[in-house]
C-alpha cells in the first residue's frame, strides 16, 4: 500500500483520463475470495468436534447403562474368580464391538456422500484412503476412551453388594 501514490502517478503519466478505482493488495483479494469457503471449513470443523464428543458421551452412557444393568452378573463372574482383567475386557470387548459396527456403517455412508463435498476438498480426492483411515482410528480411539471409564467402574464391583443389588 506504500506504492499507491507512486503506481498511481506513473498511471495518470501514461493516460491522464485512466480512472483508478479499487486498490487492494494481493492478500486482501486472496482473503476476500477465500472468506465463505474458510467459515464454511470452519463451521465444518465445529460440527464435527461437537459430533465426536456427542458420539464419545453415547458411548459412555450406553456402556455405562450397560454395567449396571449387568452388575449382579459381573459380582457373581467376580466371586467365582474373574479376573479384574476379565471383566474390564468384557466390557471394553461390548463396547468396542458396537463402536466397529458403527465405524463401519460411517466409511460405507461416507464413501457414498463424498461425492457431495468434492467442491470443498483442496489437494485430496473425495475416496482418499489416508483420510478415511484416520479418522476411523479417531473414532475407534475416542470410542476405546469413551468405554475405559464403565468398564474400569466395573471393575470394581464388590461381588457382595452386588449380589444384593436390586
Amino acid at each position: 500500500m506504500s506504492m499507491v501514490a507512486a503506481v498511481s502517478r506513473e498511471i495518470h503519466a501514461v493516460d491522464p483520463n485512466q480512472p483508478i478505482s479499487v486498490i487492494a493488495t494481493m492478500a486482501k483479494l486472496l482473503g476476500e475470495e477465500t472468506d465463505q469457503r474458510r467459515v464454511g471449513m470452519i463451521l465444518m470443523a465445529t460440527f464435527a468436534g461437537v459430533a465426536l464428543l456427542l458420539a464419545a458421551l453415547v458411548i459412555y452412557g450406553v456402556l455405562a447403562y450397560f454395567v449396571t444393568q449387568r452388575t449382579r452378573e459381573i459380582g457373581v463372574r467376580v466371586a467365582l474368580g474373574a479376573q479384574t482383567r476379565d471383566v474390564m475386557k468384557m466390557v471394553m470387548k461390548q463396547g468396542m464391538r458396537l463402536t466397529l459396527f458403527g465405524v463401519g456403517i460411517g466409511l460405507i455412508g461416507g464413501l457414498a456422500l463424498a461425492r457431495l463435498m468434492k467442491g470443498l476438498l483442496f489437494g485430496v480426492s473425495a475416496s482418499d484412503p489416508l483420510t478415511f483411515a484416520a479418522v476411523a482410528a479417531l473414532l475407534a480411539s475416542v470410542a476405546m476412551a469413551a468405554c475405559y471409564i464403565p468398564a474400569r467402574r466395573a471393575t470394581k464391583v464388590d461381588p457382595v453388594v452386588a449380589l444384593r443389588f436390586d
